[in-house]
């Protein structure tokens, strides 16, 4: 066993909980409280509401894996319920569900909770009824997207049973392009294809074989390319699709560079542009790749234990 790359990737995931901790209590992050005269935009997702739902992911998934120390699933439990606070105990999301019965988001959302044991009943009854609807399944999205949705369906624990390798095969990965010809925006799809057909790397085998060794033969180039140029956000999401792997394939080294561009307080940079000195700035501009840094050390961790 790599006992370097344990010792990184557990300092990578503690030190990224530490910074989402210790700044969500500094007060970033906060939806305006329900008693203020700020009308919440229930159609606008990108405010404060989408780095709740990805701090509860990074929380739920320190959870699920169970391979973190005391204090880092306080920190863990202390994010998802800090988000729950902020969603009013899921009414939010049952609003925003009621109100736009076609998008995804508070489904995708719920499910982060609903996998550490948050529950709303009355969300779950109307999740189960659009279920049912020909026309929830036939919004039209691009194909990783529809991965994010049903696998958030099998997490909340929906009745519809998708075909797996069908979705898969509609992906720019499924469709085993030229690997020189991945650009930045694809790169993130085709992490997320990964993310969503593996449930985060708890179900590898979902992976289509082909599509396992096409990226143990790819995957190492792109993260090299991206390690190059110093984009750590998208790095380390790759790094997060070798830890959803049945077999990692990525050099231990790669993960050791994102050790080494983290900062002492738990900063994880999302690229080579200097950090705002404001804090509020700092926050929104690296608050995705701090849950980068979570999850790629926690599943590395995982992974590398088991």
């Amino acid at each position: 066993m790599n006992q370097t790359l344990l010792s990184n990737a557990h300092q990578l995931a503690t030190r990224s909980l530490a910074w989402l901790y210790a700044t969500h209590d500094q007060g970033h992050g906060v939806l305006p409280p329900e008693d203020s005269n700020v009308d919440l935009d229930l159609s606008n997702p990108d405010n404060a509401y989408k780095p709740i739902g990805e701090c509860a992911l990074a929380g739920s998934l320190v959870l699920r894996e169970s391979v973190a120390g005391p204090t880092d699933r306080e920190r863990a439990r202390a994010l998802l319920d800090f988000g729950w606070q902020q969603l009013r105990q899921g009414d939010l999301l049952y609003e925003r569900q009621f109100r736009h019965i076609l998008i995804s988001d508070p489904l995708e959302m719920y499910g982060h909770f609903h996998r550490s044991g948050y529950r709303h009943a009355a969300l779950e009854d109307l999740l189960h009824s659009l279920d049912g609807l020909r026309s929830t399944h036939a919004v039209e999205a691009m194909a990783n997207r529809q991965l994010a949705v049903v696998n958030a369906r099998s997490v909340v624990g929906l009745e519809s049973k998708p075909d797996w390798d069908a979705l898969a095969a509609t992906t720019w990965l499924g469709a085993r392009p030229e690997p020189w010809a991945i650009d930045w925006i694809t790169g993130y799809n085709v992490t997320h294809t990964v993310f969503h057909m593996t449930d985060w790397g708890a179900v590898p085998d979902r992976l289509p074989v082909p599509l396992q060794e096409y990226l143990a033969e790819w995957l190492p180039v792109w993260v090299d390319i991206w390690q190059e140029t110093g984009q750590w956000d998208l790095m380390g999401e790759l790094l997060i699709v070798d830890a959803c792997l049945p077999e990692s394939v990525c050099d231990p080294d790669s993960l050791a560079q994102l050790v080494a561009v983290q900062h002492p307080d738990g900063l994880l940079p999302r690229d080579l542009d200097p950090i705002d000195e404001d804090p509020g700035k700092a926050f929104k501009e690296n608050e995705h790749t701090a849950v980068v840094g979570v999850l790629a050390g926690t599943l590395t961790l995982a992974r590398t234990l088991r």
